[in-house]
């Protein structure tokens, strides 16, 4: 079969891209991508994918636009569902899978238009604008939220289940700012930085790019030794390699998280749409999975309330949760539903 994986702007959508593309090639698929030249999607797959073909198209979000920025962006999307059109009569894609984002809804829209199946995940808590537009259109709809979903789960590449282990004790703590870099992550870090010291417990941060001098220049004030990353992409090994996290609460990052078995102290990002990072973290916190902590003042002292909590338990629910073969088993669905 032929399938076209659309979406992105961000890396929580593109690393289910991603996840999906190799388990469709893996059984014998062709597929496509369709994106935006706009958000992270050229950074992820214009170079060394599996994808056969690549696309990026002129579009840019929706949703927080006004006026006539709002009615540009909307010219843009119509114009690129043409082009998309195109491409999957070109390629004869037998199906379209949207992982979400506003690079979707291109080539999402031009699926419905030519009839051709479209399958949607859904990687939030609180459901997108494009796909609550779309969900009564598609085929299949899967997220790893809703209890009715029918595939429980979130594709998570292998690297991190690889290396999953049930945390016993706090020895390195990892800080997680996302490859932008979260300002409130960071100036959390060096707040309790000094107190990690003392208690013998190391320090791994990845701070952004645009966040990394003044990080880096910070904690050689404070005199303390750190492990600093302005962007890695060895993220799986580090995150194996320690026994909290720090994070905001996007989907990917959660449940990379939770697919290794470190526990987390989240800090969602407060102007999130529809304060879906909250939703999502409060999704991990009700199964006694993790910890969620609005932005404060206080917000040193909550974590460092947190060091001296036991790990083992949540670590342990978070490995049991968690599920290997997600995206093989959506590749899988989405073949019995053509």
């Amino acid at each position: 079969m032929k399938f076209c994986i659309t979406g992105g702007g961000t890396g929580g959508h593109l690393s289910i891209a991603d996840a999906l593309c190799s388990a469709a090639v893996q059984r014998g698929h062709e597929v496509i991508f369709i994106g935006s030249t706009s958000g992270q999607d050229r950074m992820w797959f214009e170079e060394h994918s599996s994808f056969s073909h690549v696309y990026f198209l002129e579009t840019s979000g929706v949703v927080n636009k006004k006026g006539l920025a709002k009615v540009k962006a909307l010219y843009k999307v119509f114009k690129a569902v043409l082009h998309s059109r195109k491409i999957l009569k070109k390629h004869h894609i037998d199906a379209v899978i949207s992982v979400g984002g506003f690079s979707a809804a291109p080539a999402a829209f031009a699926s419905v238009i030519t009839g051709r199946p479209l399958f949607i995940h859904e990687q939030n808590a609180v459901v997108g604008r494009l796909n609550s537009i779309l969900r009564p259109r598609a085929k299949v709809f899967i997220s790893a939220y809703e209890k009715d979903s029918p595939i429980q789960g979130y594709p998570v590449k292998e690297l991190f289940f690889n290396s999953a282990r049930v945390r016993e004790k706090l020895e390195t703590i990892i800080f997680l700012g996302g490859s932008q870099g979260a300002k409130a992550i960071n100036d959390l870090a060096l707040h309790v930085s000094t107190l990690l010291k003392q208690r013998g417990i190391k320090i791994i941060h990845q701070c952004g790019e645009r966040d990394y001098e003044r990080v880096k220049q910070e904690y050689e004030k404070l005199g303390v030794e750190v492990e600093l990353y302005s962007f890695t992409k060895d993220m799986p090994s580090l995150i194996s390699r320690a026994d909290l996290a720090v994070s905001r609460a996007g989907a990917s990052t959660l449940w990379e998280l939770c697919a290794n078995g470190l526990p987390a102290f989240f800090v969602p990002f407060p102007y999130a749409a529809g304060d879906h990072q909250f939703y999502n973290a409060d999704f991990i916190v009700k199964e006694q999975m993790g910890w969620c902590e609005r932005e404060s003042d206080d917000l040193d002292k909550k974590l460092l309330a947190v060091l001296d909590e036991p790990l083992h338990g949540k670590s342990k629910k978070l490995i049991e949760h968690s599920h290997r073969d997600v995206a093989d088993e959506m590749i899988k669905l989405f073949e019995k539903s053509i």
